[in-house]
């Protein structure tokens, strides 16, 4: 992959913490064939994911369980990650997000109303790994200082070649030319 400006693109890796329950599963194992170095704890929440150089945690859930068991302790789970995360993610994984997954993902959004929780709903383990990269790539600081940048000469290129812009100043330099006569 190569930038506009015909240098090539550093591979972004970054350090990322996860539950001892994700020993052995399918997301560790991309991660860590994408060159992350993995850190397990077993004083994280279950299902947890962090970012930490980045600011950022992911709750993996499968909607499927939530299905099989009282909903209650998982809401009390949720609480505990968003006291603890604050820029945190719910990823809610369904094969098929069909009514009664959408209901499931209703009734959290309901529960938290108010709160910073952003549920997710993700299909499989590439989808969840690549969504997780991309937010936790974007809220990394030299990253997110070169969009800053970005979005910075976007809106000055937008303003400069605006024809309102133009015009405004045309009419500026008019009044000036008066004003002086």
């Amino acid at each position: 992959m190569a930038e506009s400006d015909g240098q090539e693109k550093a591979r972004w890796i970054t350090t990322v913490i996860m539950s001892s329950s994700f020993q052995g599963h399918e997301i560790s194992a991309s991660l860590q064939n994408q060159k992350h170095r993995i850190r397990y704890s077993d004083s994280v929440e279950i299902g947890s994911i962090i970012f930490s150089l980045s600011g950022v945690a992911f709750l993996l859930a499968d909607v499927q369980d939530l299905f099989l068991t009282n909903r209650e302790p998982f809401f009390d789970k949720i609480k505990m990650f968003m006291t603890i995360h604050r820029n945190g993610f719910l990823l809610l994984s369904a094969a098929l997000h069909g009514s009664k997954e959408w209901d499931v993902m209703f009734r959290i959004q309901q529960r938290f109303l108010g709160s910073n929780l952003r549920i997710i709903p993700v299909h499989n383990t590439a989808e969840a790994v690549k969504l997780m990269l991309t937010i936790a790539k974007t809220t990394s600081k030299p990253y997110l200082d070169n969009i800053r940048c970005r979005m910075r000469k976007a809106k000055t290129q937008i303003v400069e070649q605006s024809p309102v812009w133009k015009m405004l100043h045309q009419n500026q330099l008019n009044c000036s030319l008066l004003n002086t006569s």
